[in-house]
């Protein structure tokens, strides 16, 4: 009888040293790569201490977790093909004392590697993050600045696919992933560009990888790009909110992303419109920057408004006009700068128009549009643009005033009546009126 009633005891025992024994599980293997890295990212149910180091001939990373097991095999949780492992050949485990798992990445070369622990968030947990940077051959195909000065260049424009890889955005009812509708949607939106004279346009995401925030900007910069342009899809508790929205930098944004460049200009050698700074005095570079910083929001709110009404006239936008916040992708001192919502990816008629193609491309054609119609009102210096150049006409539609388009395309009511011989503010629907150009 004594016996008996001991049982259940020693099974909670054992039980309870399992548990202590192998605090974390492995429940997940992911990997992506994009032009930098190949990140490899393995899912814990809670935070584990762990070792890592690498070993060569063969390149290998050796990863080993204390009191930690497999939940399920990791071959059978990757996503493991060419187009998105990148680096590592090969993935295996095993266990060098009963208190460690060791996972082993096999490389096919030679990497510098960071790693780090990531808390949890939203539908992730703890997720441990090894970064491989293979050895570089020493090419680039950034546009240098010799390229921005050559005569009759193309505009460039940085296209930046919002979120990628452990950042999925926002999900719809249906799991349509932001990530994944911005990326298709830059995507076309980079081939209707490219399709346009004296128009470039460069992804700075092209495949499904997260990017930090700064770093997306700042790849606009290195491109020596005339526009960044974000695109993102946006999300609401409410399933019935839609439409679509573009947004630039707000002042109070600009302001404390101005401060904090002025306390950098001492230690980099940041470029404001192709000058340094670092070796400015401190007046100087803040006169400088200033400049530059109030002529790319000037051009933001300019680019921004065209593509604003192109996206009007393809399907309802959420507000009446263009918006500010203080979107860190926003922030750069030298590159305009707008972020498009394409839409709510929360509303089920919109986030299934989202993922359809032939939307995806009239969406990018509009887009395409207004950033165009921008550049044909205040073309660059030196841009095939500026050289070769075309009118600009308006359609009127019901509901069009005389002011509200002067407004748009950012000239006056004075030079619109007069590029248009128009002696009153009257404009029939359906007529063209010329837009002049500056």
């Amino acid at each position: 009888m004594g016996t008996m009633a001991l049982r259940p005891v020693i099974a909670l025992f054992l039980s309870l040293f399992s548990i202590a024994a192998f605090a974390a599980e492995i429940n997940g293997f992911r990997v992506w790569t994009d032009p930098d890295k190949t990140r490899a990212v393995l899912d814990l149910s809670t935070r584990v201490d762990y070792r890592l180091f690498t070993l060569d001939k063969p390149d290998r990373v050796v990863i080993d977790l204390n009191s930690s097991r497999l939940q399920a095999s990791l071959r059978d949780d990757l996503e493991f093909d060419r187009d998105h492992s990148g680096v590592i050949q090969n993935v295996r485990h095993g266990s060098p004392d009963k208190n460690t798992l060791r996972v082993v990445l096999d490389l096919s070369a030679g990497s510098s590697i960071k790693s780090f622990m990531l808390e949890p968030t939203g539908s992730y947990g703890y997720r441990l993050v090894v970064d491989l940077y293979p050895e570089k051959d020493g090419r680039t195909t950034v546009k240098q600045l010799s390229d921005r000065q050559k005569p009759h260049r193309d505009i460039v424009v940085a296209i930046d696919a919002g979120h990628g890889g452990e950042d999925p955005g926002a999900t719809g009812r249906k799991r349509t992933r932001e990530k994944d509708v911005v990326l298709a949607i830059a995507k076309e939106l980079k081939q209707s560009i490219d399709a346009q004279p004296g128009m470039t346009a460069v992804l700075i995401r092209t495949g499904d990888y997260y990017i930090p925030l700064r770093d997306r900007f700042e790849k606009a910069r290195k491109h020596q790009s005339d526009l960044f342009v974000s695109i993102h899809a946006d999300a609401f508790r409410n399933s019935k909110v839609s439409g679509g929205s573009v947004f630039v930098l707000s002042r109070r944004g600009a302001s404390s992303e101005f401060a904090r460049r002025i306390a950098a200009s001492e230690n980099n050698s940041d470029l404001v419109g192709g000058v340094t700074l670092s070796d400015k005095d401190d007046m100087l570079a803040s006169v400088l920057l200033d400049l530059s910083q109030s002529a790319a929001l000037e051009a933001s709110h300019g680019v921004a408004s065209t593509v604003f009404a192109s996206m009007g006239a393809l399907s309802k936008t959420h507000k009446k006009d263009v918006e500010h916040a203080n979107f860190m992708v926003l922030k750069s001192p030298d590159v305009p700068s707008i972020l498009v919502e394409t839409g709510f990816i929360s509303n089920p008629a919109e986030e299934k128009r989202l993922k359809n193609p032939a939307w995806q491309k009239k969406l990018a054609r509009a887009i395409t549009d207004g950033i165009q119609d921008y550049f044909y009102l205040s073309p660059p210096q030196g841009t095939w643009i500026a050289a070769n150049r075309k009118p600009i006409h308006h359609r009127v539609v019901r509901g069009d005033t005389l002011g509200e388009i002067a407004s748009r395309y950012r000239v006056s009511l004075y030079r619109l009546r007069l590029a248009n011989n128009l002696k009153s503010d009257n404009i029939r629907v359906g007529s063209q009126l010329l837009i002049p150009t500056t």
